[in-house]
């Protein structure tokens, strides 16, 4: 494949740092393999297959992914073991999950209520196949998952079902104690491990084995693997890192592996300029100004501290001094580093892959795979 150089990129443009990604891929995999907990990452942060097989070359059990169509593309690129962490509802992703059932090693699907595990029984016995599935517990982060004091009556009305095999339960907490968004990495860990592993001996009570308690997210991931109440964690982000976690105090600034490029297209007054990359670029799923962690930047001027990124229209981003000027010319490149990568990876059809100072395209082959 052709390599640039950096005078070469197309901005607004993402790139990588080929070997930044190895040290946080290493060091991820070397929390779990001390604690003894499975490394199970969860794709949606990089959305490419070349990095998904890096994990598991590392030594991850499987991969994660939150949408069908999204396991189909790692499938396609060599993954053989999937866990789609998502309530499957609907005939039309049932059908493509029990194809891609019949095409990897191991997939694992999720339920959280009595008419999905359902559907996915029928349409099971009906194919004439078996799918492992795990029971999602919600531990308090109120989206998906069921209630833990009704966790037990489902996993046992799931145990009975034909075509259905219960394996495991598992849960995506976050950043939240008692109910409420903290700044307490341990505090969290401590409530979901502890919430799981009860969830876990109410049902197992029932004579059902579960041999996977899955939770852990980036900013707790290594603080639940250390407890030990929990045998496999799914984090995503410390792939390539981000302010976001940087503020969660699970990563350095120094370790963060992606960057944008852009360049500066007006200096209208000296207090603010104006870049070629607005919300089609820049992701602005996280609210500014709003606790525990009140970020005031969808992202950083690498560099510059007083340069934030805090107001965008569709095209424009609009970079503003603190200090009152931005010293910025039209035409200048400027990298700057995102609040949230996730969804900053999900905004490109592709990126750049820097090594030794040379780069080459990369397709985001799993973006906009929603279904």
């Amino acid at each position: 494949m052709e390599t640039l150089t950096q005078a070469q990129l197309e901005t607004p443009c993402l790139v990588i740092n080929m070997e930044q990604v190895r040290e946080n891929i290493t060091a991820m995999q070397k929390i779990a393999d001390t604690a003894g907990c499975r490394l199970r990452p969860h794709v949606k942060t990089h959305k490419m297959p070349l990095f998904a097989r890096m994990q598991v070359e590392a030594g991850a059990s499987g991969i994660c992914c939150a949408k069908v169509s999204e396991a189909e593309v790692m499938a396609d690129g060599g993954l053989q073991d999937i866990f789609i962490a998502y309530p499957l509802v609907g005939d039309f992703r049932i059908q493509r999950a029990l194809i891609l059932a019949r095409r990897i090693t191991r997939l694992i699907l999720a339920v959280d209520s009595l008419q999905g595990a359902l559907a996915l029984s029928q349409a099971a016995v009906k194919a004439g196949q078996e799918l492992e599935v795990r029971l999602e517990i919600d531990t308090g982060a109120k989206r998906t998952g069921i209630p833990l004091e009704e966790a037990s009556l489902l996993a046992e009305a799931v145990y009975k079902m034909p075509g259905l095999r219960l394996t495991g339960i598992y849960t995506f907490k976050g950043l939240n104690y008692q109910g409420t968004p903290t700044e307490e990495n341990e505090l969290a860990a401590q409530e979901e491990s502890s919430l799981m592993e009860r969830a876990a001996k109410k049902i197992e009570a029932l004579g059902i084995k579960l041999p996977d308690i899955s939770g852990g997210s980036s900013p707790t991931g290594a603080a639940v693997a250390r407890l030990g109440k929990i045998n496999e964690i799914r984090p995503g982000t410390y792939i390539f890192k981000d302010l976001m976690l940087c503020s969660e105090k699970v990563a350095q600034p120094s370790e963060i592996a992606v960057r944008y490029v852009a360049t500066v297209v007006s200096c209208p007054r000296e207090d603010y300029a104006v870049i070629d990359g607005g919300t089609k670029c820049f992701p602005t799923d996280v609210v500014l100004h709003t606790a525990p962690f009140q970020y005031t930047a969808y992202a950083r001027v690498e560099g510059r501290e007083d340069l934030l990124l805090d107001r965008m229209n569709e095209e424009h981003g609009i970079i503003r001094s603190v200090n009152g000027k931005t010293l910025l010319s039209v035409g200048q490149r400027i990298t700057l580093i995102p609040l949230h990568v996730c969804t900053a990876i999900n905004m490109h059809n592709q990126v750049y892959l820097e090594e030794a100072g040379k780069f080459r395209l990369q397709r985001v082959e799993a973006r906009g795979m929603v279904v």
